[in-house]
Order: C-alpha cells, then sequence, then structure tokens
C-alpha cells in the first residue's frame, strides 16, 4: 500500500487512518522554535461524514486510501435508494439518501457524475458543479415587489425546495449550483 510523508500533506488528500478513509480538508504547518515542524490536519471521514483533527510530526506517514474515482450515470431514485451506472463497465450501483447528503437534490435521471468507491463499495457521488431544474411549484410573485431581494421557496423536480428571487414561476428552469445549493439564473427557453 502507498504511504503519504507529511511533506505530501496537502488539502484534498485521500488517507486511511485505522481502517477507514478520510479526505483531509484542511492542513496547516506549524514550525515551532524548537523541535520538529507540525502539521495540524483536519480529515473528514468518506464514509461517516465525521471530521478528525490530528497533529502529525514532521516525518510521519500516513497510508494512502483505497479510493478510486469513476464516472457514472444517474438511473433512477427509488424511495430512499439512488441507483447509478459506470459509463465504462455498466456496472449498477446503489447509495441511501444518507450516503448522498445534499447531493440528492440536484439528480435527474440520465445525469452524468462522479462516484467514490472504497474497496470497489460506493461510498458517495458528486453531481455537476451546475445543473438545471424545473420549477414544479411555488407561491406567486406579488407585483411591485422587484425594487429589492425578496425571496421566495420553489420546489424543483426532484422534490428539493431552493431559495429564489421572487419572479420565479412554475415552469421556469433554473441554473443551480450544486456546491453552495444557490441559485444562479433562469434559464431562457
Amino acid at each position: 500500500m502507498a504511504t503519504y510523508k507529511t511533506s505530501d500533506f496537502r488539502k484534498g488528500l485521500k488517507v486511511q487512518i485505522d481502517g477507514e478513509p478520510y479526505l483531509m480538508i484542511e492542513m496547516n504547518f506549524v514550525k515551532p522554535g524548537k523541535g520538529n515542524a507540525l502539521y495540524k490536519c483536519r480529515m473528514r471521514n468518506l464514509i461517516r461524514g465525521t471530521i478528525l483533527q490530528r497533529t502529525y510530526k514532521g516525518g510521519d506517514t500516513l497510508e494512502a486510501a483505497d479510493v478510486e474515482e469513476i464516472g457514472v450515470q444517474f438511473l433512477y431514485r427509488q424511495q430512499d435508494s439512488f441507483f447509478f451506472m459506470d459509463s465504462e463497465t455498466f456496472e449498477q450501483y446503489e447509495l441511501t439518501i444518507e450516503q448522498l447528503d445534499d447531493a440528492w437534490k440536484f439528480l435527474k435521471e440520465g445525469m452524468p457524475c462522479s462516484m467514490v468507491l472504497f474497496n470497489g463499495s460506493p461510498i458517495t457521488t458528486t453531481p455537476p458543479n451546475h445543473v438545471e431544474l424545473k420549477v414544479e411549484y411555488c407561491e406567486p410573485g406579488v407585483k411591485g415587489d422587484t425594487a429589492t431581494n425578496v425571496t421566495k421557496p420553489a420546489k424543483v423536480e426532484t422534490g428539493a425546495e431552493f431559495v429564489v428571487p421572487s419572479f420565479i414561476e412554475v415552469g421556469d428552469v433554473l441554473r443551480l449550483d450544486t456546491r453552495t445549493g444557490e441559485y444562479i439564473e433562469r434559464v431562457r427557453q
């Protein structure tokens, strides 16, 4: 198994601690006046989503996580289970709504995504950075309420709700940022 030295530590590194995969989300290098350099790391467990904080001395090593990122296509949703297909091998994977976290809000049938596998088992998936979703329901906007940033909730075709400007109507197609969950613009048709 490959290992990383402290000099290789950086944000985005996938490592294995106690047999579980972690994503390094923050790494700070500290050089005290005396002694070894310290590497303060914050890592997110890729299976449970918990945060772990550890400090390593210069020269320590961590095992590389056996994770693989593949291209998949979202097929369909069945209650709280979501089904995906590998774009190359056509193998199918199932993820629960808990594994997807908020990513389920953006998934449309046929959408390409990237999936992370740990020891061959799916642990999470990421939709494209921007998606276009149709508004299924929202309250009508109040005339004359355009001077300030007035917002309202709108339910889209995936069943999720997003905060949108008051001029959005049922049937509009919205471009949304999947990383922040924010409205970007109304798509002209």
